[in-house]
């Protein structure tokens, strides 16, 4: 199993959205591109791509820019490798009749313990990890 690169920038473009959820404002392609490291262009597509699949939603207007569909502690892991990679491991193997059923079980096992460790990582957990959880304090 090898995940792209739209992979690992989609999950850090979805982490900073995470951030900054529920603080009633969008983020615009620059910021995120700059705050993740990430080449805006090549963002942007991204970002196209995770609206479609329902993860991000684009704001209009001169403050608009992107801000998560769903709240951290509803999103996977999963749905984010999902949304830019597809089944996060598809053999051949499972559907080929002539492989021996004994490993075609190895292989759907693989497929589904890989997918159920993605889906057991929400961003808010990840959000913990780095010591934010989102909530901004003003003094």
């Amino acid at each position: 199993m090898k995940l792209s690169v739209r992979s690992d920038y989609a999950s850090r473009a979805v982490l900073e959205l995470a951030r900054v959820y529920g603080n009633g404002h969008s983020r615009k392609v620059s910021d995120l591109a700059e705050t993740s490291g990430l080449p805006a262009n090549y963002l942007v597509q991204i970002l196209i791509d995770l609206k479609g699949k329902g993860i991000v939603r684009s704001v209009r207007g001169r403050h608009g820019g992107y801000i998560l569909a769903k709240a951290p502690d509803e999103l996977t892991f999963g749905d984010v490798l999902r949304a830019m990679d597809g089944v996060l491991i598809d053999s051949p193997a499972i559907s080929d009749g002539r492989c021996p059923e004994e490993l075609r079980s190895v292989w759907r096992q693989l497929r589904d313990k890989t997918q159920a460790s993605a889906d057991s990582v929400k961003f808010s957990q990840i959000l913990a990890m780095s010591g934010t959880n989102g909530e901004m304090y003003f003094i």
